[in-house]
């Protein structure tokens, strides 16, 4: 009888141990979430936090807004695309590529005019820009990255831009005008006002209010086609979390509206 009992005790306890593993929860899946340069430093923030509270992997591949858009169009592995502007969201949604009802318009950002730490030179008004004391001025290429759209948006409002485009240097990211302010290779450089915050090198002579300038807009989306779009949507949730929102705030982005 007692060996019986022991044999039955054992096996019952073999069972509820294999039904714990079997019931087990499964790991997170990991995420592909391609995003603009000019939200690195927040994201990286997010995605770190995010991981550590169990919300799964988070993989970032950061670049041009229009890059990025364009590898996702050609089939890139992504599962939620944050832009920097609404135009290169559009495009992937007229081609089927953005997941029904999760497009959110998450953050705004304001355009800063910089120069080097140590440059004399003063700019009081972004008509300045035309003087004879600004030889050179870095701008992200105006017809396909968004700071430089916006920027040339602004200065047509203005009536500068006729002005200034001789001494406009296209450049392919808010890095690189950065970068071509600190080497001296130019004096000015138009870029958002949360790129301006990570180069000591650099210091903002001006600041375009948010009411001045153009309407700056990061939209943020799960893509159709992911093969994870349960954890897809929990990520972007997580963004527009008082969490997530705080971490952008910190690292000077405004909040659209409503989030």
């Amino acid at each position: 009888m007692t060996r019986t009992l022991l044999t039955l005790s054992l096996t019952l306890a073999l069972a509820a141990t294999g039904a714990g593993i079997s019931g087990a929860a499964p790991a997170p899946p990991a995420l592909n979430v391609y995003a603009a340069a000019t939200l690195s430093d927040a994201l990286r923030e997010i995605a770190a936090v995010y991981e550590k509270s169990g919300g799964g992997k988070i993989s970032l591949s950061l670049g041009s807004s229009l890059v990025l858009a364009r590898q996702i169009e050609e089939g890139a592995p992504a599962d939620v695309f944050l832009s920097a502007d609404e135009a290169k969201m559009d495009e992937l949604e007229k081609r089927g590529l953005v997941l029904r009802g999760t497009r959110k318009s998450l953050l705004s950002n304001t355009l800063v005019i910089l120069v080097r730490a140590d440059s004399p030179l003063k700019i009081v008004t972004a008509q300045d820009l035309a003087g004879s004391a600004v030889k050179a001025i870095a701008l992200c290429e105006p017809q396909t990255v968004p700071a430089g759209i916006y920027a040339q948006q602004y200065l047509r409002k203005i009536k500068v831009w006729d002005r200034v485009v001789k001494k406009l240097v296209p450049v392919e990211n808010v890095r690189a005008a950065m970068a071509a302010v600190e080497s001296g290779n130019v004096e000015a450089a138009i870029v958002f006002k949360t790129d301006a915050r990570v180069s000591k090198q650099v210091r903002v002579v001006l600041e375009i209010p948010a009411a001045d300038g153009p309407p700056i807009s990061y939209p943020v989306a799960v893509l159709s086609e992911s093969g994870k779009p349960q954890a897809a949507r929990r990520f972007v949730a997580y963004l527009e979390s008082p969490a997530g929102l705080a971490v952008f705030r910190k690292y000077g982005f405004l909040i659209q509206p409503g989030r």
